[in-house]
């Protein structure tokens, strides 16, 4: 995943630099990287959903270091319907961005106000692609769950996400 608030934004810009002077910009995808898989990060944490459908209770896991937010979701090969990831920036951020590196499986990118509230949904995010996708304004957290998972459940910008980390 890529979050351009943190490590890598002088990363992008010289990709972008090269991209637009035509040469090629950062390493290609990689799915060779995850031969060896990626384990999840331990113990899952409640988060609930709550859509003009209903209520949905989800596991995710906590990206709150820099290390897991960088590493995200990469190298798995499943996830299932009520679980996912929840990345936490501490504080309000804008500028962020993800893109699909080494993310083997599709996946619904959820962004998210530092009031919980959903602010844009990137859906069906494709696998191994390095498009960044941004969040379009100002975000605490970001969640992932599987592609196709947010419209299952009718989940819209505007709605309500319940964690310890937004405010009740």
């Amino acid at each position: 995943m890529f979050k351009v608030p943190f490590a890598r934004r002088a990363t992008l810009a010289l990709a972008i630099l090269v991209a637009m002077s035509g040469g090629a910009c950062a390493a290609p995808p990689n799915a060779q990287a995850c031969d060896a898989g990626q384990p999840e990060i331990t113990p899952l944490q409640p988060l609930a959903l709550q859509t003009r459908q209903g209520r949905f209770d989800f596991q995710v896991e906590y990206a709150g270091s820099p290390d897991q937010r960088e590493t995200g979701l990469m190298c798995r090969t499943v996830m299932a319907p009520d679980h996912g990831m929840l990345f936490d920036f501490d504080a309000p951020s804008q500028g962020v961005a993800f893109w699909m590196r080494n993310t083997l499986i599709p996946l619904d990118i959820i962004f998210i106000r530092p009031d919980g509230r959903v602010l844009s949904i990137a859906r069906k995010a494709k696998p191994l692609d390095e498009t960044p996708l941004p969040a379009g304004g100002t975000v605490r957290g970001v969640l992932e769950v599987a592609g196709g998972r947010a419209a299952q459940i009718g989940l819209l910008p505007g709605d309500k996400v319940t964690h310890k980390i937004f405010p009740h």
